[in-house]
């Protein structure tokens, strides 16, 4: 059929204004510390996440989604420049990526360059110190970026009378959802939603929560959504067979808070303890989440909002013998990813392998905001259009250790680069200086969700353990 001319012309220019008049995306994106896959869109069946699992109902929920490092400012830096640490050269939790990197443009950055209002709420970049501010990226000061009130971090008398940032490594109280930090953070949120609703410029506005960080500190009511003797003790709870000593030390997170023993030898009752406060702050944390979203809809932005939701790396809770992060294993390096881009894809899960480098070209090609030629990751939008198309042969983390000690300064002396394909992961630690190979680890996955036996020593593995050095080579 001909469209008479003048018909064609009006309908071209009715597209053409609708396209006009519903403007650019919004974007509002969702950072929460320590926040492995317990959720139950994630099919965690313990998990109490309503508000989660409601999001994943309108996202794609990537089931095979990792970090490029398992501690907080590494894995923010990367995802937040889309470059991975060794480009930034920021390993630890004191380096900014600009004090090596000053021109490089932030996530936000890009959205302030092209007419956003962006806006920092909670723990975005990281929680202390320098990496905590870049001016550059926001259109206003950040708030809740830099917490260290004991007042906003514990609520029992107990601990307000102690000293020092580590307390009580767990606790539940009966107070309101903002007396703790998230509770604030959200309420902050919410005003900047209806202030960026009447404003009707497009934002990018950022929100981070540090919950289920430690200290496992909840308001009573989300404890009580869980009986302790239901939830599920560790199944593995001893180091992978053959494992090298630099793969499974402790990064010395949890040792130090007042009821962590000395000799960090943990009872059940007190592991227990710590996984029960563990899924209270991960409930907490889904209720302001819930808000976010029922204000979203509320001021009729839900149409027009993309939201990302991620955990800036995953947590060990006694698996493996080992607690928190800073590790190369799956339960360390693994994170949830949700991506709700309205009138972009249909919902669904994908088990494509990605790496958080590869959310920032994702929001700036979906925003239709020019990608800088400097990032490494790549675009989802593929995926989202077709989820159960082939991305990525591997995702590749890494973490540093000191010859001796807990804790890294910089790249140490010995950097771990770790690869996971979809059968198998591979550990490399070699030195920093000289590359000499220390240690190599080799999992094959398929025999269950943890590493439990290293087969790097075996010659019946030798050709899988070069195959998957290879992609150390071209990340």
């Amino acid at each position: 059929m001909k469209w008479p001319p003048i018909t064609f012309l009006v309908a071209i220019c009715a597209f053409l204004d609708s396209v006009e008049a519903a403007g650019p995306p919004n974007v509002l994106f969702i950072a929460v510390d320590d926040l492995r896959p317990a959720l139950n869109c994630y099919g965690d069946r313990t998990a109490k996440t309503p508000s989660i699992d409601g999001l994943a109902k309108q996202s794609t929920v990537f089931l095979r989604a990792y970090c490029q490092q398992a501690v907080c400012c590494p894995s923010r830096l990367s995802m937040l420049t889309g470059m991975r640490p060794d480009t930034i050269r920021v390993w630890d939790l004191k380096t900014h990526f600009r004090d090596h990197k000053p021109n490089a443009v932030s996530l936000p950055q890009l959205f302030r360059q092209h007419g956003y209002h962006t806006q920092s709420i909670g723990k975005i970049f990281h929680g202390s110190g320098s990496p905590s501010k870049d001016p550059p990226s926001w259109s206003e000061a950040p708030q809740f970026d830099s917490v260290r009130d004991p007042n906003l971090r514990y609520a029992l008398q107990v601990n307000l009378a102690g000293e020092g940032l580590k307390r009580s490594a767990a606790e539940s109280a009966d107070v309101s959802d903002h007396h703790y930090v998230d509770g604030l953070v959200c309420n902050a949120a919410l005003k900047a939603l209806s202030k960026r609703a009447a404003d009707k410029s497009p934002f990018f506005l950022a929100v981070g929560f540090r919950k289920p960080h430690l200290p496992f500190c909840a308001p009573q009511k989300y404890w009580d959504l869980y009986d302790r003797d239901k939830i599920p003790r560790p199944l593995v709870t001893q180091a992978p067979d053959g494992a090298p000593e630099l793969a499974t030390r402790s990064w010395g997170e949890l040792e130090g808070y007042s009821d962590i023993p000395k000799n960090e030898q943990l009872t059940p009752e007190k592991i227990q303890e710590l996984r029960h406060g563990y899924y209270a702050c991960i409930s907490y944390i889904d209720a302001q989440i819930g808000r976010l979203l029922k204000q979203l809809e509320e001021l009729k932005l839900d149409d027009s909002t993309i939201i990302v939701l991620w955990g800036d790396h995953g947590f060990h809770l006694g698996e493996q013998g080992l607690w928190t992060k800073a590790n190369n294993y799956e339960l360390s390096t693994r994170i949830p990813l949700l991506l709700s881009a309205p009138k972009h894809h249909k919902t669904a899960t994908s088990t494509a392998l990605v790496e958080v480098i590869d959310i920032y070209p994702t929001l700036a090609e979906l925003c239709h905001l020019p990608i800088p030629a400097a990032v490494e990751g790549r675009s989802l939008v593929p995926v989202l259009k077709n989820p159960q198309q082939p991305f990525k042969s591997a995702a590749i983390s890494q973490y540093p250790r000191m010859k001796q000690g807990n804790r890294h300064k910089s790249h140490g002396d010995i950097m771990g680069y770790t690869v996971r394909t979809p059968n198998w992961r591979y550990v490399r630690w070699q030195e920093w200086k000289t590359n000499k190979l220390i240690a190599e680890e080799l999992y094959d996955m398929q025999r269950g969700q943890l590493e439990s036996r290293n087969l790097a020593g075996s010659r019946e593995y030798r050709a899988t353990v070069q195959r998957m050095q290879k992609f150390l080579s071209h990340p």
